[in-house]
């Protein structure tokens, strides 16, 4: 019988990634090494509940998926050391990732929280947590005189999306995070839509930084997951305790799926944000379009702080058609730009705020914040930006 050359194999070393090295080489490399059994230099799917222990009393670091998975680990560490911070944890959705922040608090604590979010954050503090005790006032985050006359002394957390979703309000993250400071209170950012390759709350002052990793992070509309990411060690250990007793944790394919996207999510965000910036400049000056929210167009009100906080402004932009009518026969039209929810995929994604992903939120209140019957969100693609040009001009021929 033929014998096979039996190989050594030593465990290959992590690679060390510093802040020297630059973002869009950590994507790629930062907490992921070679497998040690194999050299596979994509970690592998471990898919396991389980883990053999060598003896009654001798213990690994590995006993229970639930608490830690070697595929899903990788993905942590890729993302706490994106993100600047110590430890980050990986959810089955972005709404666990939520939910699981807000179990640091505890029944009769009082949240501050951005009035323009998406609307499933709205549909959890509203319809679920409430139930529980939590208080919680919405307010423009924008105005730091409203969130300053908004903190009670029951007050524990002031909860930030910025930009907002669909109108893509700003929050200056410095100095919302220096008054969270002075109040003793945490202060949670949802960095979904620009990713931290745009913008870094942690160095802004943030406490919590959380994803829908669905969105860009995976980039590819084919998973599900969610990230927080901490500040401190002291928070960590706290979200570790509760990560592994909720036990919403991704599951080690997503894990694989959400590693695969990192790693040319610098590639894809400086292609969506070229794209964004071309689209609304286009929409800006189009007959049939009322109003255009983006933060990179010269007559946003905002624009000097998407520049001071941001190193990019993002594929995500807004407009006003004036009714659901006309939003009706525009979307109608459209062939190329997919009428869906969710957003950050490399395909253009287009949908209806008040019907589609802020329905939850009761109309009086998205009349307030402007999501009209007319308001139309659009996530664009990495498509030849002419190509989705032509596509939109087809919808706006119906209007």
């Amino acid at each position: 019988m033929r014998k096979t050359r039996k190989l050594k194999r030593t465990a290959p070393r992590r690679k060390a990634m510093t802040p020297a090295h630059s973002i869009a080489t950590r994507v790629i490399h930062a907490g992921q090494s070679p497998d040690p059994t194999t050299g596979a230099i994509m970690p592998p799917i471990y898919a396991t509940s389980t883990y053999v222990q060598p003896a009654l009393g001798e213990f690994t670091p590995y006993d229970y998926t639930r608490t830690i998975n070697p595929t899903r680990a990788a993905l942590e560490r890729n993302l706490a050391d994106l993100e600047g911070g110590p430890q980050a944890f990986a959810f089955a959705s972005g709404m666990a990732a939520i939910t699981t922040v807000m179990v640091l608090l505890q029944s009769g604590d009082h949240i501050v929280i951005s009035h323009n979010v998406y609307g499933g954050t709205y549909r959890l503090m509203e319809k679920v947590l409430r139930g529980f005790g939590l208080e919680c006032s919405w307010v423009d985050t924008s105005d730091l005189r409203t969130v300053r006359r908004a903190i009670r002394p029951s007050t524990r957390m002031l909860y930030i999306e910025t930009p907002t979703n669909p109108i893509l309000t700003l929050t200056d993250l410095r100095a919302a995070s220096a008054l969270a400071r002075h109040h003793g209170l945490l202060m949670v950012v949802d960095n979904t839509f620009m990713t931290p390759i745009f913008q870094r709350p942690l160095e802004l002052g943030a406490d919590i930084v959380l994803h829908s990793t669905t969105k860009y992070l995976n980039g590819h509309s084919d998973s599900l997951g969610g990230a927080v990411i901490v500040k401190s060690p002291e928070i960590g250990e706290r979200l570790a305790f509760i990560h592994k007793s909720v036990g919403a944790v991704m599951s080690p394919f997503e894990a694989w799926l959400v590693l695969r996207g990192v790693k040319t999510l610098a590639l894809r965000m400086e292609r969506h944000d070229r794209t964004g910036r071309l689209i609304a400049a286009w929409l800006s000056r189009h007959p049939k379009v009322k109003h255009v929210h983006y933060p990179g167009l010269p007559g946003h009100p905002q624009r000097a702080l998407a520049r001071r906080q941001m190193s990019g402004f993002g594929g995500m932009i807004s407009f006003e058609l004036g009714s659901y009518a006309r939003a009706k026969r525009f979307l109608d039209r459209l062939e190329l730009c997919a009428l869906a929810e969710s957003l950050g995929g490399v395909e253009t994604l287009i949908s209806h705020p008040a019907t589609m992903t802020h329905a939850s939120v009761p109309e009086a209140d998205r009349a307030r914040l402007g999501i009209t019957p007319g308001l139309v969100r659009l996530s664009a693609g990495v498509e030849d930006p002419a190509d989705l040009k032509a596509d939109l001009e087809r919808g706006f021929a119906g209007v």
